[in-house]
């Protein structure tokens, strides 16, 4: 299932491509799904389903919010972390929300499962 506009990914999305990497599961925390990977969690899914928070360094963070405000930002609250929210009205496809999700995996997972990770094709079913 898509998002709202053609071909824009939608929550369900989110969590298809997040619960096919290796080892994912899914764990409610804080009244919302969150997707851990070997114990880390590596993506959450607040109340709305309009945006979903990922991993992202926070020297990182600042650059990617600064070059695409309409699709990162961070809450007050999470100034502090090492997280970034995006917009899924404000992706683009399915390929880039797939890029964002492995990229915060790949920070979460243990040495041993990257070492053989292939990167989920975003439009299989």
């Amino acid at each position: 299932m898509t998002g709202p506009r053609a071909g824009r990914p939608g929550p369900d999305d989110v969590r298809r491509l997040a619960l096919v990497l290796p080892e994912t599961k899914e764990v409610e925390a804080w009244a919302m799904p969150t997707f851990r990977v070997a114990g880390k969690m590596f993506l959450t899914m607040p109340d709305d389903r309009s945006s979903f928070a990922v991993r992202c360094p926070r020297l990182e963070r600042g650059e990617l919010i600064a070059a695409e405000p309409e699709k990162f930002w961070v809450p007050p609250h999470e100034a502090g972390s090492h997280w970034v929210r995006a917009r899924l009205a404000a992706l683009e496809d399915m390929a880039e929300l797939r890029d964002i999700v492995v990229d915060s995996f790949r920070q979460a997972a243990p040495p041993r499962l990257l070492d053989t990770f292939t990167a989920p094709d975003p439009y299989a079913g």
